[in-house]
This record gives structure tokens, sequence and C-alpha cells, in this order.
């Protein structure tokens, strides 16, 4: 198996999945259903065409640096009236950074890297508004979604990396094996059509947290890490 491993770095990024009416959110970490929309525009799918055989790509994230949430709101005055109409807020994740991995067959996986390479449309961190990094692409690694992820360098930026522990651990969500147990998540993609837009459930589990050896770091252990281990 063959994974396809993206960096997913911005000022502003926005993984939305159960947005609605004036309110627009983001997730803490990119969706399937955003990640695979990009992959689709690097291929220059249109919004009508078929998305089976990405959504049944395995996916998995890597929290490399959080980043933080900001609150956006926009106005919009009816031309017609004159009236205003209601405000409308948008949540993003700014200064985040993120490594995607999703994987499957030598084949598809050939095809996206170099879809990748040379997209056919603009690409977007989850939002039209949050253009992807010109470096999104990190490349292929031999072995399933969780390996790429153990096996990638961390991407976080040095500012970020001071205020980090020397000894970090960064977490990772995957999609779930047959059997395994883990929350429910409505983000796999069935159609991107604007007319009649459809998402499908899938389970994600926490994969095991990427140990990172940190010289930059300001203190001797990982508070976030020893809570979560003790909770």
């Amino acid at each position: 198996m063959t994974s396809l491993l993206l960096r997913l770095r911005g000022p502003l990024q926005a993984w939305g999945s159960s947005s609605r009416y004036n309110t627009r959110d983001t997730q803490s970490e990119p969706t399937k259903s955003g990640v695979l929309g990009l992959l689709a525009a690097a291929q220059g799918r249109r919004r009508s065409d078929a998305v089976e055989d990405l959504a049944s790509l395995t996916f998995g994230v890597r929290v490399d640096q959080p980043g933080s949430l900001l609150r956006d709101f926009q106005t919009a005055i009816d031309w017609r009236s004159g009236k205003s109409q209601p405000l409308s807020y948008r949540y993003y994740l700014s200064d985040a950074r993120f490594v995607a991995a999703v994987s499957g067959d030598n084949t598809m996986i050939n095809a996206l890297e170099g879809a990748l390479r040379s997209p056919r449309f603009p690409l977007y961190l989850g939002r039209r508004s949050c253009p992807a990094n010109p470096d999104v692409l990190i490349g292929q690694h031999e072995g399933d979604v969780e390996e790429a992820l153990q096996a990638v360098p961390w991407q976080a930026s040095r500012t970020h990396r001071r205020t980090r522990a020397r000894v970090t651990h960064l977490p990772m969500l995957r999609d779930a094996a047959p059997g395994e147990a883990g929350d429910a998540r409505r983000d796999v993609p069935v159609s991107f059509d604007r007319a009649h837009r459809k998402y499908d459930w899938r389970t994600v589990v926490a994969g095991a947290a990427v140990e990172i050896d940190n010289p930059d770091g300001s203190e001797p252990a990982d508070p976030f890490f020893e809570a979560v281990q003790a909770s």
C-alpha cells in the first residue's frame, strides 16, 4: 500500500463539516471531504463528476501546529430593497499546519501526485477564501496512512516549536479499520454537486501520537500530552 502526503499550511484554513445557514464552522483539523475536494480540484473534476474512487481512499491527518480559532462576520445589503441582511459568521483556523495522508492502490496515488504537481483548478484549504500553499505536495511513502504520518518530519514553524516541550507529541486522527470503535463523522463526499450535495458517515480513531525531539522546546515535558494520557 502507498500513501500520498500533503502539507496543509496557510494564514487561514476552514474545514467545515456541519455548517448551516448563517454560521460556517470549522473543525480543528482537516476533514476528509475537504482534502478529497482539494484532490478532485487538482485533477480537474467538476462538482457533478463522480467521486466514489476518491471516497474509497483511507484518510488520516496529523496536527503539527493547531493554530487558533478566528471568527469573522460579514454583512450584506439587498440591492433591490436596500435592506440589510442577517449577519453571517465564518470561523477559521489561523496559522495552523497539518500533514494529511491518503492511501490506496499505486495507480491512483501516482495519478493524484501528478495532478498536485500540475493542478487543473485552484486549490483551497477547505474554503475558497483560503488558498492552498504552493508546497502542498510532500510526496509518497510506502505504507499505510499511520505509518506515513509517523515518518514525515515535523512541519511546525520555528516560532511554534519554541512554545512546545523538548519532547513533543503530535496528535493523529485516521479512518478506523474494520471493527475498530471510534467517533462518527459525516464528511465522506458522495456528491459535491451544488444542487444536491451529499455526505456519508465514517468512523474516526486516534492513531498513535507521533513523538518528536524538539531541541527548540522551552519545557522539559509536554503538559498537554501528559494531561490527555492521564484522562
